[in-house]
């Protein structure tokens, strides 16, 4: 990757990468993400407890397979797709400009992975704010009981929310998502960078390939979720506030006044272990998505670079 950021000076295909990086890795992880946001708003133990709706992974994936069908695993699917392109589009198109921008300055090349971390931090910020509004219509429509839906679909969802709430409400959360994301985003990029020089350094490689981008993308994502991963859990309680009635059948609402209370609440009432609520779907989504999401760009570039030799040609 940092051969393409040195020597590639066409910011549009690194837009065009992340866009394919995300649409892909979204379809194919989706339904990990939402069991993942089925435990977090669960505010009952998951565990072997007679009042809770999930007790464990394969559990909740055969719940949701019986009580609302195969389908179900992609609710909320169109504006994830619209959030994963949003998001990846501007995230890496924004880690590109930043990462160039830092070629300028001989001290940041110094301090390779720190210079990283710095870009890919910034990077997720832009990204999150662009595409955060997505995210909450996609946690609502997940959210929701498919025996009691309050949201249609997207565009009624959004209508909804301005008529009988307000348009800040698609930034609830917002907070903690940056809390979480900047530096999610920035741990990201810098282990992937990591992984990948031990990788190529390892087997006296000079490209990134595919079995590196895959193996070091794995490792890369599994620490950077696990890193932030009560910031996450926070970012969807409060995504659902207000949200009382759709929320019907799956067990306690779960009601707090802001991301400090947010917190204070899940550890008093549910302990420390709360914080990690759905942290094994998570992590297994985080494995696959920071994998594909890696590896689909970086072959992605190579092939719109080779298309451009080609047309110039």
């Amino acid at each position: 990757m940092d051969n393409l950021l040195k020597n590639d000076n066409y910011n549009l295909d690194h837009a065009v990468a992340g866009a394919t990086s995300g649409f892909v890795t979204r379809f194919l992880c989706q339904p990990f993400d939402v069991v993942k946001i089925r435990f977090q708003l669960q505010v009952e133990p998951i565990a072997n407890h007679h009042v809770s709706k999930y007790r464990s992974l394969l559990q909740a994936f055969y719940i949701i397979f019986k009580e609302e069908g195969i389908f179900a695993f992609w609710k909320g699917h169109v504006p994830a797709q619209l959030l994963s392109i949003v998001y990846g589009t501007s995230q890496f198109y924004s880690y590109n400009i930043l990462m160039n921008g830092s070629y300028n300055f001989s001290l940041l090349n110094e301090w390779k992975y720190t210079t990283k971390f710095i870009a890919g931090a910034g990077a997720g910020f832009i990204a999150i704010i662009v595409s955060f509004p997505f995210d909450t219509i996609r946690t609502r429509l997940v959210a929701q009981s498919s025996n009691h839906q309050i949201y249609k679909g997207i565009f009624h969802s959004c209508r909804c929310i301005i008529q009988y709430e307000s348009p800040k409400t698609f930034f609830h959360g917002l907070l903690p998502t940056l809390l979480q994301v900047a530096p999610h985003t920035g741990l990201q990029f810098a282990f992937y960078a990591f992984f990948t020089d031990t990788y190529k350094n390892y087997y006296n490689k000079t490209d990134t390939s595919i079995n590196n981008s895959i193996i070091s993308g794995s490792v890369a994502g599994l620490l950077a979720k696990t890193v932030v991963y009560p910031f996450d859990l926070s970012r969807k309680r409060l995504q659902v506030q207000g949200f009382k009635n759709g929320r019907n059948g799956f067990g306690t609402f779960f009601e707090c006044k802001g991301f400090v209370d947010c917190l204070k609440l899940v550890i008093k009432n549910e302990g420390l272990t709360g914080l990690f609520k759905g942290l094994t779907p998570s992590q297994l989504k985080a494995v696959m998505t920071t994998a594909l999401h890696f590896t689909i760009y970086e072959q992605s570039l190579v092939a719109l670079r080779k298309l451009r030799l080609h047309i110039s040609e």
